[in-house]
């Protein structure tokens, strides 16, 4: 299996141009089917979401998989390859098996631990599956990461990270705004933490809430959700007029509040608390020298976080991927030799099997009895000569290298190549 996965999400690009990637369920479909259609590809399987869009391949050759699939994205995204380019990701086998891993987890979310990511590759899994691009390889991978993810949440907090950093931005606002309850609160941005934030206000007793965010579409989904008011993002400066707690969380790539337009929009000085949940930041850090204005940033609430509960949390979900990644990894290369230990044990029953039937046929009058203490003492003498081959290289499996001492225990013995191949390649349910 050589899993390859090219990308872009939140971490690589900006919210415009994930926009632009976005695909409806016809889209994905065919995204998976074009994939699949490439010429060294052999499985395939999408995971879209508003944040991410992302390519898995069971491919077997790296390099020029990397430049169908690149090209693929970049038709969807209606760019100039060069402007897509810089933001795509690629990782390969080990690389893909881990990125996987920390997705399913939760750890590679805009909005860390949240617990949609893991429905969403369920649903890559089954779309695949549905649509027969899934084979073997993926199917096990994606199988896995499943597990792994229900593990992190099973045996960890993380699903109340998110929330934890909304709830520590509150109470950092607590002294210049007071209490969520009978305040007008202003929510910039329609994501998962846009999302957690609307929740969180509205659940408090928010006088008024406004989702603003660039798509509208977007912005009424989730205001509708809570009883919310929808804004485009061109009337921002109107609910900055008004707000009394304003929590931003776009994923822009530029600042979206400056000090020039929230001093324009608040010349009255009212007290303000801004609490910015974006990375990178949505709101310039001199809007805090403002009169009456306090700027509650992500990078603090995390330093405040880390050594909380839900920083522990994370941890112990780093510790949770890291042993499956590498029991995974451990597994797939002790896999990667069976076919030649297979092999080489029915080369030697083959022998065996000749050997006997040759002083069959040279000794007919032989008796039973000593027919069977010769054959057992002929199978002892080839599990004695075999067994420590074949020990070593599943031991070597988890060392660098391990592929070349299964070809080579298959030159050496003059392994039939389409014995072994019949083993490494299993029939696709």
């Amino acid at each position: 299996m050589s899993v390859l996965v090219v990308g872009v999400s939140h971490r690589s690009a900006p919210v415009a141009l994930l926009e632009q990637l976005a695909l409806d369920g016809e889209g994905v479909r065919k995204l998976v089917t074009d994939v699949l259609g490439c010429t060294h590809v052999t499985e395939s399987t999408v995971i879209a979401t508003c944040n991410r869009l992302e390519v898995y391949a069971d491919v077997e050759r790296f390099h020029g998989s990397i430049e169908e699939l690149s090209r693929l994205l970049c038709e969807r995204s209606g760019e100039p390859v060069e402007k897509l380019l810089p933001h795509l990701y690629v990782h390969y086998d080990d690389g893909a098996v881990s990125h996987l891993f920390h997705v399913a987890a939760g750890l590679d979310s805009m909005v860390v631990g949240e617990g949609q990511i893991l429905g969403q590759t369920r649903e890559a899994l089954r779309l695949g599956q549905e649509m027969g691009a899934v084979g073997p390889a993926l199917n096990v991978l994606f199988q896995q990461a499943l597990r792994v993810g229900k593990r992190s949440r099973a045996e960890t907090d993380i699903d109340r990270t998110a929330p934890s950093l909304v709830s520590a931005g509150l109470e950092r606002a607590f002294p210049a705004v007071g209490d969520v309850a009978g305040n007008r609160v202003v929510v910039v941005g329609a994501g998962a933490m846009a999302g957690l934030a609307t929740a969180t206000v509205s659940r408090r007793g928010a006088a008024d809430v406004a989702v603003v965010n660039r798509s509208v579409e977007r912005a009424e989904r989730l205001a509708g959700e809570y009883d919310a008011r929808a804004v485009r993002l061109a009337d921002l400066d109107a609910e900055l007029a008004v707000a009394d707690i304003v929590i931003s969380c776009t994923g822009a790539t530029g600042t979206v509040i400056s000090a020039e337009r929230l001093a324009a929009a608040r010349p009255d000085q009212r007290p303000l608390a801004i609490i910015d949940l974006a990375l990178p930041h949505d709101v310039e850090p001199a809007v805090a020298d403002l009169p009456g204005v306090t700027l509650v940033g992500l990078s603090r609430l995390a330093d405040e976080l880390k050594d909380s509960d839900a920083g522990r949390e994370v941890d112990g979900v780093r510790g949770i991927v890291g042993q499956e990644v590498a029991a995974f990894l451990s597994a797939r290369r002790q896999a990667s030799v069976t076919p030649t230990v297979v092999a080489l044990r029915s080369m030697a029953t083959e022998v065996v099997d000749a050997e006997i039937a040759r002083l069959d046929a040279r000794i007919p009058e032989l008796d039973g009895a000593t027919r069977d203490e010769v054959l057992q003492a002929i199978q002892r003498v080839a599990d004695k000569l075999l067994h420590q081959p074949t020990v070593r290289v599943k031991e070597l499996a988890n060392e660098s290298g391990a592929v070349s001492y299964a070809a080579a225990l298959a030159e050496l013995f003059a392994l039939d190549p389409d014995a072994v191949d019949a083993v490494t390649r299993p029939e696709m349910p």
